[in-house]
């Protein structure tokens, strides 16, 4: 698998991930994720290296079971661990450097309605 990088805007915080070229990207319509544009691609937590862990502060809200992870200086979320993946992170796409990822298909999540749609989409997983 190739590497990849993305990184918060000023680069003090940076992610190395191993991924496939082309990648599932997750659209989410929650309140930060709407605000934001982020764009999900989901990593293993074991196949990315963080560097600048010092320079990160975390933000939390709900359940606190999300640890959004935003870079002190620039105020980029170039990753986080979201609450449905919690052995992953969420790398942000549109973070990753130098064009290295393709979509290979885009999935739209209700994460206004977050409880009801991950109950549906674990059970599309499972089946």
């Amino acid at each position: 698998m190739p590497d990849h990088k993305a990184s918060c805007h000023c680069g003090k915080v940076q992610i190395f991930f191993e991924a496939p070229a082309e990648v599932q990207v997750t659209l989410c319509n929650c309140s930060i994720c709407n605000r934001t544009g982020y764009e999900h691609v989901f990593v293993p937590q074991e196949q990315a290296t963080i560097l600048g862990d010092a320079n990160l502060i975390t933000y939390t809200f709900g359940s606190h079971q999300a640890k959004h992870y935003f870079c002190q200086t620039c105020g980029i979320k170039p990753f986080y661990i979201p609450k449905s993946h919690p052995d992953d992170y969420s790398i942000n796409l549109r973070c990753v450097e130098g064009g290295t990822l393709s979509i290979s298909e885009t999935i739209e999540f209700d994460g206004q309605n977050w409880e009801k749609n991950i109950d549906n989409l674990r059970s599309e997983t499972n089946s």
